[in-house]
């Protein structure tokens, strides 16, 4: 058996989609929580306005559950990236690493372009980060539970290994 960061073109993986997307949900919710938390810390105990102005609650106001249901989104975005990579790319933890890095850097930069006091983009920016590193974290895990090899005997008809 081959360890799955080093699979290839020339090997067949069966992938189970049911586990794949089960594992994508709960990264989805974990991304969403990561937001909320991420934003009651900043706002609540460090007294930090993110999101919202001053006037809002520890919670910010709106903002936050879009916030928070863009992050489960992006969850769920990237779950059907690494599906469609785990599918027909060679090594396909290595695109989905890339990718999903440089997605996460794009985002943690994104509240420096804002019209924001600086404590509040950095702090945003932060939460973006550790919002990434979680999704990328667990969907890696979720993707290497979620694949088997697959055995072509001399055949050649695919036959999943156990």
């Amino acid at each position: 058996m081959v360890p799955a960061d080093d699979l290839d073109a020339s090997e067949q993986v069966h992938v189970n989609a049911g586990r794949l997307w089960a594992g994508g949900a709960a990264t989805a919710v974990v991304a969403a929580l990561a937001v909320v938390a991420g934003v009651l810390i900043t706002r609540g105990v460090l007294g930090i306005p993110v999101l919202a102005p001053k006037t809002a609650n520890n919670f910010g106001n709106s903002a936050t559950t879009v916030y928070a249901l863009l992050a489960a989104g992006a969850a769920l975005l990237a779950t059907a990236l690494l599906h469609a990579l785990l599918l027909g790319t060679p090594r396909p933890f290595a695109f989905f690493a890339w990718i999903t890095a440089l997605a996460d850097v794009t985002v943690a930069a994104a509240p420096f372009t804002q019209p924001a006091p600086l404590a509040s983009k950095i702090f945003t920016a932060i939460i973006n980060i550790i919002v990434g590193v979680a999704v990328i974290s667990l969907l890696s895990g979720v993707g290497r539970s979620a694949i088997r090899p697959v055995d072509v005997p001399s055949s050649g008809r695919p036959v999943r290994a156990r």
